[in-house]
């Protein structure tokens, strides 16, 4: 197939070790760097073209630098707890950059330079367990991603004795890990302001960038106001979307009023989508399709979204676990309807199905959430039914 029509299987499946993971490392998985080299040119000229996203094919690993328009909270490190991981994870990039390749160092180097770095109001205290439980969970973060090497010693003593040492090795891998900014990183004032500075190098087709990136990068994108030019693009686009999106990845996409969504009419284990097989999802299913099926009772908006006070979707969960808990899994069965709430809207929230208002608090409930819905198989009905005869 050409790249004018489209991508082959193997092209498309090379995409999506792009976009899913943060880099692919020679050593690590040859097959896939192989996969992706061979088809380089290709790659190249599409990400370039429609996501304005650089590729980068070293001899030692391929990375697609990939920049949201907006980020999200799930954009983050998801082992990282606490704002003082981050700045410990930038002071150890600092710390590793200054190594030569192989390059052997000791816990206590590493926390040394890291404490000597760290730009917090307060100083660390390696005698401070949190400090200490800190510095575990960007270390192994490092090693997660080949930034360093563990030679000897476990990092996880460290967190019950700071005296606990650990031999470490600089890779390969170490000075790649951060992007090249367009400009010194010190001539910004706001994370806004370096995500703006993006846009400077694309003077053309922006507005298609954007879109391309909202569309790949988000559960969904949503026709955020009345003047919402990036979702008219959408509409006004849909048909070459479609085909071009269709014919270089395995989703499909759909476009409604308030809501376009890339979806995949095939499961695929390399892709993170809504739901998954966490117990959780099958509650978020029930809940959508009861309010599918009692639409009228909720007052919904322009935007397609229906408003609660936390009360009422408390109330609403309640419901639910009345309706359909007895097939839940055992954890939520014991659970009370206040927990399963909370765990619920967390979901919501990192899915992009539910906003909270600042101002008042209340929860608004986004088109998206009466897009999938879930019942029981009719075979479990019946045997339920007949036990409770």
């Amino acid at each position: 197939m050409s790249e004018q029509t489209g991508f082959d299987e193997k092209t498309q499946e090379a995409l999506g070790l792009l976009f899913e993971q943060f880099w692919i490392l020679r050593a690590e998985e040859p097959v896939a760097y192989q996969l992706i080299r061979e088809r380089e040119k290709g790659l190249k000229s599409y990400v370039s073209e429609k996501f304005g996203f650089d590729l980068i094919i070293h001899q030692h690993f391929i990375k697609l630098e990939k920049i949201p328009v907006d980020p999200k909270p799930w954009m983050g490190i998801q082992d990282f707890t606490t704002p003082r991981d981050y700045a410990i994870f930038c002071c150890g990039l600092a710390f590793t950059e200054r190594r030569s390749v192989d390059e052997q160092f000791l816990l206590s180097d590493i926390t040394e330079d890291i404490e000597d770095m760290y730009p917090g109001e307060f100083p660390l205290d390696w005698t401070n367990y949190q400090h200490r439980k800190s510095l575990v969970r960007v270390l192994k973060k490092m090693v997660d991603l080949h930034i360093i090497k563990a030679v000897d010693g476990d990092i996880d003593m460290f967190a019950s004795n700071e005296e606990q040492e650990v031999l470490y090795e600089v890779t390969v891998y170490a000075r790649y890990f951060m992007r090249s900014y367009p400009d010194d990183l010190f001539r910004y004032q706001t994370a806004r302001e370096i995500l703006d500075s993006e846009w400077e190098r694309h003077q053309a087709d922006t507005r298609r960038k954007r879109v391309y990136r909202k569309l790949m990068f988000s559960p969904v994108v949503y026709r955020e106001n009345e003047e919402d030019d990036d979702f008219a693009y959408i509409r006004n686009y849909r048909n070459r979307l479609r085909d071009d999106l269709e014919g270089h990845t395995p989703f499909k996409l759909e476009v409604f009023k308030n809501a376009a969504f890339l979806v995949l009419p095939e499961r695929k284990q390399r892709y993170t989508l809504f739901p998954d097989q966490k117990a959780i999802m099958n509650i978020a299913l029930h809940f959508q399709a009861y309010i599918r099926e009692h639409i009228e009772q909720f007052s919904i908006n322009s935007m397609g979204e229906i408003k609660l006070t936390s009360a009422e979707f408390v109330q609403l969960v309640e419901t639910i676990k009345r309706l359909y808990g007895h097939g839940w899994s055992k954890k939520y069965r014991d659970m009370s309807h206040m927990n399963v709430a909370e765990e619920l809207l967390q979901l919501y929230l990192e899915w992009e199905m539910v906003g909270i208002e600042k101002d008042t608090g209340m929860y608004n409930l986004k088109s998206a959430i009466a897009r999938m819905i879930g019942y029981y198989p009719e075979d479990y009905v019946v045997e339920v039914s007949g036990k409770h005869e």
